[in-house]
């Protein structure tokens, strides 16, 4: 490796001018825990503070640091190269690397983990992207900034901001001589009400960055869960080496589908349309597109039984349909996720291993109550909801209804992440850390294990489709 890949026009190049297009996943779950994946209720850091009062904090932080170290070692990194991608987005949680109650220090282990990783795809010929998942206050409105609540605090108090650029500006100085790093995704998924204050932080993280790190790639999202440009102006004359990301996931992906996909004229033109519609503002100006996060759920034989395979092959065929759009734009993708215990992952925990076996009742509780907002199925509990969804349409005036993020959360879906992500989630942390009392250093290491590959199962209808797509050079 002799030089950075930089961002020229509409593509991403190595130093000789050779046009790279990065193909990949995105490796969350690991460095920042989402519940969908990991299969916990809540945030990752109620888990972590109910899972050391039930263990004691060196036991718990032995088996979270085990659980990083098992999630990704060297043979998912060769696996992940003998499929023919070439780049894994690492979404990290900034509580690895600085204390709220003691901010802007640096905590230096947190390095350890993420070196390691990047280090073992370098090995392999994989490119990595960083990418702050999680920052301080919250940067959005969901479950994965970590925060415990709906409102995303990091836009309303400006030391969130500052700190993110400190934390920023450490990373870069680690990271500024790793040409295996791609580049900084800097923010994931914002959510700004006002769509100023975003663009605003932005001039302020590339300015932090740059005084730092002169070479490598920037990959910013636009607003709104990465898909709102509208308020960028002309920002981006300003920036060089820069690249705009849009996370590109279809309704049709998911259980909520307003029908079945059958690949029909209009269902793939409403496909292109939210598509094209992300990634407009980069278009009318010559600017490059990095589609960071994509891809559908799937079925589980435990939760859908006999129509899991039919349910699948309508997703795989959402999949095959978006990368026949992204092939004709030579577009660079990072599809989510890499693994996680059967819900989305190239590869997933087995339902045979000691965590999902501790965890089984208490796993098909979570889905009956529907408490992950990630493409839940809310049909067992969807009488109970219904009667306050209509009571607050009822009594709200109709213009009020549409509250931000509006229409990503309508006012149904807003009672169903702050009823039931939030407060059922919130009342069932305890309950998932009491599975683990008792718990020996040898047991939990068992159970940690169960995120090995060697205890994975491969979702080769999915694996196949990304080989086949690996290398195709688009039009």
């Amino acid at each position: 490796m002799s030089s950075y890949l930089k961002v020229e026009g509409t593509k991403i190049v190595d130093g000789q001018g050779n046009e790279v297009i990065l193909r990949g996943a995105g490796l969350g779950g690991w460095m920042n825990m989402e519940n969908f994946i990991s299969g916990y209720p809540g945030c990752e850091y109620q888990i972590r503070e109910a899972l050391a009062d039930v263990l004691g904090e060196k036991k718990s932080e032995f088996f979270f640091d085990k659980f990083l170290e098992y999630f990704f070692e060297e043979k998912d990194a060769a696996f992940f190269q003998s499929l023919g991608l070439n780049c894994i987005r690492l979404p990290f949680n900034y509580r690895h690397f600085e204390d709220d109650m003691n901010p802007r220090v640096l905590k230096k282990e947190g390095f350890k983990h993420l070196d390691r990783v990047i280090d073992l795809c370098s090995k392999y010929g994989i490119y990595t992207i960083l990418d702050l998942h999680t920052a301080p206050g919250g940067q959005n409105v969901d479950w994965h900034s970590d925060s415990g609540v709906h409102i995303a605090n990091f836009w309303n108090h400006k030391d969130f901001q500052d700190r993110t650029l400190w934390l920023w500006s450490e990373l870069a100085a680690h990271y500024k001589d790793n040409k295996w790093i791609a580049g900084y995704n800097p923010l994931n998924e914002p959510t700004d009400p006002k769509h100023t204050r975003v663009v605003a932080f932005y001039e302020r993280m590339y300015a932090a960055i740059r005084a730092v790190d002169a070479d490598h790639a920037l990959f910013f999202d636009g607003n709104t869960f990465a898909s709102d440009f509208s308020h960028f102006g002309d920002v981006h004359t300003r920036w060089t080496n820069t690249a705009y990301s849009i996370h590109d996931y279809s309704v049709f992906g998911f259980p909520a589908s307003p029908e079945p996909y059958a690949s029909t004229d209009a269902q793939q033109a409403r496909m292109r349309r939210s598509y094209e519609r992300k990634r407009a503002w980069m278009d009318e100006r010559g600017l490059c597109v990095w589609n960071g996060e994509w891809g559908p759920v799937y079925a589980r034989v435990q939760f859908e039984g006999a129509a899991t395979d039919a349910i699948n092959e309508q997703r795989y065929a959402v999949l095959k349909d978006q990368l026949d759009i992204y092939n004709k734009d030579r577009l660079s993708w990072s599809i989510w996720l890499y693994k996680d215990i059967g819900f989305q992952g190239m590869v997933y925990v087995s339902l045979k291993t000691p965590y999902m076996t501790l965890l089984k009742d208490f796993l098909a509780k979570k889905q009956r109550l529907a408490v992950d907002a990630w493409g839940t199925d809310d049909s067992a509990v969807r009488h109970i909801y219904a009667p306050l969804i209509k009571h607050l349409e009822d009594e709200i005036p109709k213009e009020n209804q549409h509250m931000y993020p509006y229409p990503v959360w309508t006012l149904a879906s807003r009672v169903g992440r702050l009823a039931r992500s939030l407060l059922v989630g919130e009342y069932l942390v305890k309950e998932w850390a009491e599975a683990f009392r008792g718990k020996s250093e040898a047991e939990l290491d068992e159970i940690a294990q169960s995120f090995r590959f060697d205890s994975c199962l491969h979702r080769d209808g999915l694996n196949k489709i990304l080989t086949a797509n690996a290398n195709l050079v688009g039009n």
